[in-house]
């Protein structure tokens, strides 16, 4: 996948020569890379110092410090949209692969559920406000402001190279991504406390400190006794997985924004990409056996099922979690099996596929590659810690097997399809001429580009018209579309197979199946405290992995 050039509202100049201003490049992006780490290890003290009850850091300065951030954040990005993007060649260059359709769809699906988490919070401490404090309150409507504010200025500015207020633009962004993942570290440590302190109740190994006591005796002063602020409680716990992915979401599409302030792109970057097409149903139809999403919407459905029997039986007797555990490891291994074995043939079919490697520089591809391997590094640390707890602890049952099998399979897993989605990734679309260069290309040429216009299947897809210049007048070829072979339709029906399993995938663990506290093999042998302090640091890695994983295979879905 390569660079192009997409003009913007003004007229699109050459490739300049980098300008004396960006011989200060790399110093500029040192310095916002400065300022962001400072701020998010101040935000991390913070926030991580309020999750510990000896500590004197309260919730209510963890929120005074999140409000703040957005707030700056919020004044740039408006000093960005009403004064950056509107001075005179500001934005000369669009990348176009950065913010695709899919990230953008996901980013504003993701931000109305944390609109709704919000009103939710709101509802919950306006509920007992005359013993709380007015930060807990103000701070879900700041961040639902915050939420509009940033979701509108990436829509609309995600593509752009700005070529002004170049420093400060880097800073902006940069704080806007330590914002996002601020609130991103806030919103986990949130969550798993609320988990630790559900499993608590049901697991000898919890134990309540005298600060926790102490705790529980101040939220006995401001109970929560209404049906509504019941329901809020409920409910805004619910919706902290989509206000997660909606801080990931967002930092990943600020960081290439980030990459992209000052880029040259000129029209020597253009190697025929833009003509990928967004799926259509009736494409849809056309280019997949079928098989792939069918076999996946099943495993979804089966999945979900599996999901919830799981969550009833765990908060019942002993009994009723041995058997939600078996069926749930059993289902994991089932469908991590089949996905590992459709990444491999995945893999295998690219040794048949004509195309070369796109190796040309592009921001968004080298973001997605990363948090690829970066995010699966916390599944992984996951399983080897309960492979090593399964060989080396007792007894040896049938769950322990299952674990096992589980954790070796989510390996394998991770491995093979980050091989399949990034060696897809590095693939160019199909050429107009088929996946093959040698196959000719049928069509017919006029001379004459007025009479296109009275034929009755005049191609509207601008990747089927080819134009070059003779003489006066512009001759233009019709070329037949290619027909789908069976290696197109392989990758689609795997990108869409894999796609609806990390879809069940991500749901299982982000909305609360926990088998690692409810199976007590790995609470044996490391302890709870440090058996917690891994999953709560790991997990919400691998959560993300799932998700960012969905958005790749989408734009495998498209490349293939």
């Amino acid at each position: 996948m390569s660079e192009e050039l997409v003009p913007g509202t003004k007229e699109s100049p050459q490739a300049p020569e980098p300008t004396l201003r960006e011989g200060w490049k790399k110093g500029g992006r040192m310095l916002s890379v400065l300022l962001s780490v400072n701020v998010l290890l101040l935000a991390s003290t913070l926030i991580s110092s309020g999750a510990f009850n000896k500590v004197a850091v309260y919730d209510t300065d963890v929120f005074a410090l999140l409000t703040t951030m957005m707030l700056l954040t919020i004044i740039w990005i408006l000093f960005y949209i009403f004064r950056t993007s509107r001075l005179p060649d500001a934005i000369p260059y669009l990348d176009s692969h950065a913010g695709p359709i899919w990230l953008q769809g996901g980013l504003i699906l993701f931000g109305v559920c944390t609109l709704v988490m919000d009103v939710f919070k709101t509802g919950y401490y306006s509920s007992f406000y005359e013993c709380q404090s007015a930060i807990k309150i103000l701070y879900p409507i700041i961040q639902a402001i915050f939420v509009v504010v940033q979701t509108y200025f990436l829509w609309v500015s995600a593509k752009d190279c700005v070529h002004a207020h170049l420093d400060l633009t880097r800073c902006g962004l940069m704080f806007t991504l330590t914002t996002n993942l601020a609130i991103w570290m806030a919103a986990v440590v949130d969550e798993s406390v609320h988990h630790a302190h559900s499993h608590s109740g049901n697991s000898s190994h919890a134990r309540l400190t005298s600060d926790e006591r102490a705790d529980s005796t101040a939220e006995e002063a401001c109970p929560c006794n209404t049906t509504f602020c019941q329901v809020f409680e409920q409910g805004y716990f619910y919706l902290y997985p989509f206000n997660i992915e909606y801080s990931l979401f967002a930092s990943t599409m600020v960081y290439v924004m980030w990459k992209n302030v000052g880029r040259l792109i000129g029209p020597s970057h253009d190697h025929g990409h833009g003509h990928s097409h967004t799926p259509s149903f009736a494409s849809f139809f056309r280019e997949t056996f079928f098989i792939g999403p069918v076999l996946g919407l099943l495993i979804f459905v089966v999945g979900l099922g599996i999901f919830i029997i799981y969550e009833v039986q765990v908060s019942g007797d002993m009994s009723g979690t041995h058997q939600a555990l078996i069926l749930y490891y059993s289902f994991n291994i089932a469908c991590l099996g089949l996905m590992t074995l459709v990444s491999l043939g995945g893999s295998i079919i690219y040794r048949f596929d004509q195309r070369t490697m796109d190796q040309h520089k592009n921001p968004t591809r080298t973001v997605d590659v990363a948090l690829l391997m970066g995010a699966a590094l916390g599944q992984y640390a996951i399983c080897y810690y309960s492979i090593v707890a399964v060989v080396a602890g007792t007894p040896r049952d049938v769950l322990g097997g299952l674990n096992l099998s589980y954790s070796l399979l989510m390996i394998a897993q991770h491995i093979f399809q980050n091989v399949f989605i990034i060696e897809s990734l590095h693939r160019g679309p199909p050429a107009i001429q088929g996946n093959s260069p040698n196959e000719p290309i049928h069509g017919l040429t006029y001379a004459n580009q007025d009479a296109l216009q009275t034929l009755p299947d005049y191609p509207s897809t601008p990747g089927l018209v080819d134009s070059t210049l003779a003489g006066p007048q512009e001759a233009v070829t019709i070329i037949s579309a290619p027909r789908r072979n069976w290696r197109s339709k392989c990758l689609k029906d795997i990108s869409l197979f894999l796609l609806l399993c990390n879809v069940i995938l991500w749901i299982m663990p982000a909305f609360g199946a926990r088998p690692q506290f409810n199976n007590n093999l790995e609470l044996d042998f490391y302890g709870y405290s440090l058996w917690a302090a891994i999953v709560n640091i790991c997990l919400p890695f691998g959560i993300f992995y799932r998700m960012h994983a969905v958005s790749s295979l989408l734009e495998v879905y498209v490349l293939s």
